[in-house]
């Protein structure tokens, strides 16, 4: 066979030679990682071919009420009215099961509610307090009437009633909707839409 022009064979067998050794060294090194490696495929594999859970979608505070959950603050606000509760300068929430603060005790008696959570956020000037309570399915056609006799401008919407008040630097929202009563004192300060935004949250 003719000799390949430049070829020298004292070069090519020991480089033949050393490839071949660093071929072996690097499948010997690999061998570990073989387990390893055929573990990944068949997990691979696996999940392709695994039915995937549908998420279950979260529930509204209303939902949570009406199946006996807990409900805390931080279900009664989406996440852009939380921030920009949270970072207002002096801001301090505290969570209680105390009544409504509304001016409008006539109502508060008459309903007999019974309170979910409430929601006390105090600034560095002004304060907003929430309470969701649960109260009877036609509690919106008594507040209407009694809200409405106090001062309050009351408006069917959503399939419930919303009833809104300012005097001076207080301003009283309540919703009634659904066996629920959402009602926020707010002083000095309060986001833009607050009550609005708060009543999407709830009932979705």
């Amino acid at each position: 066979m003719a000799r390949i022009g430049g070829r020298n064979s004292w070069i090519a067998v020991p480089a033949g030679l050393l490839c071949a050794a660093v071929v072996g060294a690097l499948l010997w090194l690999s061998l570990p990682m073989v387990p390893v490696t055929v573990a990944w495929v068949g997990d691979t594999l696996r999940s392709a071919t695994a039915p995937h859970p549908r998420a279950t979608p979260a529930q509204t505070p209303a939902q949570k009420a009406a199946d006996g959950g807990a409900i805390d603050c931080r279900t009664l606000y989406a996440d852009d009215l939380w921030n920009e509760l949270t970072w207002h300068p002096g801001s301090l929430l505290s969570q209680s099961k105390t009544a409504s603060t509304t001016a409008a005790t006539a109502f508060a008696d008459a309903a007999a509610s019974e309170v979910l959570v409430t929601c006390t956020w105090t600034f560095a000037a002004g304060s907003i307090v929430t309470t969701l309570s649960k109260v009877d399915a036609d509690a919106g056609i008594m507040a209407e009437a009694a809200l409405g006799s106090d001062g309050f401008a009351c408006r069917s919407e959503a399939e419930g009633t919303v009833c809104t008040r300012t005097r001076g630097a207080v301003h009283e929202e309540h919703t009634l909707r659904g066996g629920l009563w959402l009602a926020s004192v707010e002083t000095q300060w309060r986001p833009e839409d607050y009550g609005a935004r708060l009543d999407r949250t709830v009932w979705g």
